[in-house]
């Protein structure tokens, strides 16, 4: 995923500067030009993975995601809409408001799982209120041992979370647990994902921020190799595209040539793109 549809402003990323011409945050105040500058309010995501608007309209592109514990700074509400900035990768899109709490809780874990349920009742036989994806940032109220208690979700499997600050060690074995997910425009969760999307999530699990779109990866991650050092964990970049480096041959990436995650030999990557490949190491 990378930029499209977008004009920049005074010369900033429109994709990540919270700003318009008649509006923009507070923080940006001789910085953008803008008619009117505005503090913005700290709101929660309480779904478990929010379609981030290009526009106030439901059926408008999706350029990102939010996923469950997630906080949104928002500068504007309108018709049944927020427009903002989501804290952690950056992202400016709009949200339906239905979706985002007042009230930001303190996460105490994250999922470590690629997917759980969060259950009604602290058993495995009891019904479901919603599914939690990987990176989600939960609140735990109670420990019954098997079973905690989440904030705002349920019951969840103890097993499923880790503590904030305790990480996977391997990006590429996190990728590899999205083997088969549909490729999806926009999509950062378990279910269905782009390219950028398996890279960023694959790091926020091992404990590393990661920018939203390819191209700010590229700009953003790691130093250059020339690809006849390539080895597993290395990041391949072209034009609108990023893929893992599973070994020295072969990557792992989320791919609309057949809409999944898939591993491929790097060369028939290669000769799909008419731009050449750009490597680094992270």
């Amino acid at each position: 995923m990378t930029l499209k549809g977008f004009r920049r402003l005074d010369g900033f990323d429109p994709r990540t500067t919270l700003a318009r011409e008649d509006l923009a945050d507070q923080a940006l105040d001789g910085i953008v030009r803008a008619r009117a500058y505005r503090a913005t309010q700290a709101l929660q995501c309480a779904g478990y993975a929010v379609a981030v608007h290009q526009a106030p309209d439901a059926q408008s592109e999706q350029i990102d995601q939010l996923i469950f514990g997630e906080i949104f700074d928002v500068l504007e509400r309108r018709e049944g809409f927020a427009w903002g900035r989501a804290r952690r990768d950056g992202y400016v899109g709009w949200v339906q408001d239905h979706q985002l709490k007042n009230d930001v809780l303190a996460p105490t874990h994250r999922v470590s799982a690629l997917r759980t349920l969060a259950f009604h009742q602290p058993d495995a036989h009891a019904t479901s209120n919603m599914l939690l994806t990987l990176n989600s940032l939960v609140t735990v109220e109670e420990d019954r041992g098997r079973f905690v208690k989440v904030a705002r979700a349920g019951w969840v499997f103890s097993h499923h979370l880790a503590e904030i600050g305790v990480f996977d060690t391997d990006p590429v074995a996190v990728a590899e647990r999205h083997l088969g997910a549909p490729y999806f425009w926009g999509g950062r969760e378990s279910v269905a994902l782009d390219c950028s999307g398996l890279v960023q999530q694959a790091l926020f699990a091992c404990g590393r921020a990661c920018p939203r779109d390819a191209d700010l990866q590229e700009a953003a991650l790691g130093h250059a190799i020339e690809r006849e050092n390539l080895r597993r964990g290395d990041l391949v970049f072209w034009h609108g595209h990023v893929a893992w480096m599973l070994d020295d041959a072969n990557v792992i990436h989320a791919t609309g040539h057949s809409m999944q995650v898939a591993v491929e030999a790097l060369d028939a990557v290669v000769q799909r793109f008419e731009d050449a490949p750009r490597s680094k190491r992270l």
